[in-house]
């Protein structure tokens, strides 16, 4: 049976179709990178306060990893307060846009899950819930090397976070500047007294009316303040929460526990940085940011750090944006693909 003109351009039109659509898909699997998850059984974290020493990590591979031999530096993403390893969609494609667009060449991130019973680790080693730095600047970044094909030595590691996840870094990156080179705190917290978290504030009157963990629960800042004080003034002898905490209440007067005001200002790093001067001098680069509209207690204690860091003549940026505590983070126009990673890109060595 003959076929028509008419027909002989539609399969060529089909086929051209099919051919345009191959390429796209193609260009699409090559131009995005791909998530990857494993398990951790961690030594660091055997406590008796009830945490899993199992944890969960999130690895993002460049596009090209199961194509090459080429071995990449590695950014390492602490989350924040309440949040978990994960790297969804909308994150993937910002990680992905920014090797795309040229922002920073080929690399490797890294999450891991720091999800407490109380919804944060602090990224501090206690006694009580599990030696989180220890776990991250030593178990997951041997782990990491052991598994991927990663550039292994410092100059090509970098420390991020955004919140608790900014503490963490500013915090791990200061105590080991022989793992980590470059640190990039997006949005600190808990970097010293202020504000909501100051002595004076509801916080601490607000938690000391709380018995249960369900009642904590439907809170915010005592939340966090139990999450904090079980990672730095556990006490395996006072339930509800096995914890201290510096500041309590008899009536309206405030009343001050020295020693543990004192095991606090020992993880902050406003109080810390005199101690650590000299291993922040062999990072490479530091970097912190925040939001101008974000929570009273950002800029404030930022603030107090930088001027900190400046006053013992160690170099680091420090740059406020136009912005609250999250909605300039993982957008288009937000910190991780205009700031975070191209920062990395100038600071961290490549192949």
């Amino acid at each position: 049976m003959k076929t028509s003109r008419k027909q002989q351009i539609s399969r060529v039109l089909f086929c051209i179709m099919l051919m345009l659509a191959g390429m796209y898909t193609s260009f699409a699997q090559n131009s995005g990178g791909k998530v990857v998850s494993r398990m951790i059984d961690s030594k660091a974290l055997q406590n008796s306060g009830g945490e899993n020493a199992l944890r969960k990590i999130s690895v993002y591979l460049p596009p090209q990893y199961d194509q090459s031999s080429q071995r990449y530096p590695v950014i390492y993403y602490l989350h924040g307060f309440m949040g978990t390893d994960s790297i969804n969609p909308a994150m993937k494609t910002i990680l992905d846009q920014g090797i795309n667009s040229g922002k920073i060449r080929p690399y490797i991130l890294v999450i891991a899950n720091q999800y407490t019973l109380y919804e944060g680790s602090f990224y501090s080693n206690s006694s009580l819930t599990g030696n989180w730095v220890d776990f991250t600047a030593n178990e997951l970044v041997a782990f990491t090397d052991n598994n991927f094909r990663t550039i292994a030595k410092r100059e090509s590691r970098g420390i991020t976070g955004h919140s608790m996840g900014g503490y963490g870094a500013f915090k791990i990156g200061m105590l080991h500047p022989e793992v980590f080179s470059s640190v990039y705190a997006l949005s600190p917290g808990l970097l010293a007294f202020v504000k909501e978290f100051g002595p004076n504030s509801a916080s601490y009157r607000e938690l000391q009316s709380i018995k249960t963990q369900e009642e904590l629960k439907r809170t915010y800042y005592p939340k966090v303040l139990i999450a904090v004080a079980r990672a730095w003034s556990p006490n395996p002898t006072k339930p509800p929460f096995y914890c201290d905490l510096p500041f309590t209440y008899e009536g309206e007067k405030l009343v001050v526990n020295q020693a543990v005001l004192e095991k606090w200002e020992q993880n902050m790093p406003v109080y810390m940085v005199d101690q650590y001067a000299d291993k922040l001098r062999k990072l490479t680069a530091i970097k912190m940011d925040w939001g101008r509209n974000d929570a009273p207690r950002f800029p404030i204690q930022i603030g107090m750090l930088s001027q900190r860091l400046e006053n013992l003549g160690i170099n680091h940026y420090a740059e406020e944006y136009i912005g609250d505590h999250g909605n300039k983070i993982w957008s288009k126009d937000g910190r991780v693909l205009n700031d975070l990673l191209p920062f990395f890109n100038d600071y961290l060595k490549f192949e």
